[in-house]
């Protein structure tokens, strides 16, 4: 087997980072689940600690404070962190969707 080098296609996405804070996860749910979404927040009994959960293609994933939550090409929605996503992303001019 030999390797090929592959290069990721430029394609728009649309993200959101979530604050970590409950305030901060209405918006972010009210966006996923008006896109056909499902998404959770989810609160730790007695340690103060929330996540999210959302349901992604590949199953239930966690989204914790400062994650991006990417919309995908399909318009599925998934967890990013943000230091991969700003490997990965950069911002669109005009990028208000």
């Amino acid at each position: 087997m030999t390797a090929q080098k592959f290069r990721k296609k430029p394609v728009e996405i649309q993200a959101a980072q979530w604050d970590g804070t409950i305030d901060g996860a209405t918006p972010v749910l009210d966006w996923i689940r008006a896109n056909d979404g499902t998404a959770y927040l989810h609160r730790e009994c007695g340690q103060g600690d929330s996540h999210l959960l959302i349901r992604t293609l590949e199953g239930d994933m966690i989204a914790q404070s400062q994650d991006w939550i990417i919309r995908g090409v399909q318009g599925e929605f998934y967890p990013c962190k943000p230091d991969i996503f700003a490997a990965t992303y950069e911002a669109v001019s005009g990028g208000a969707a």
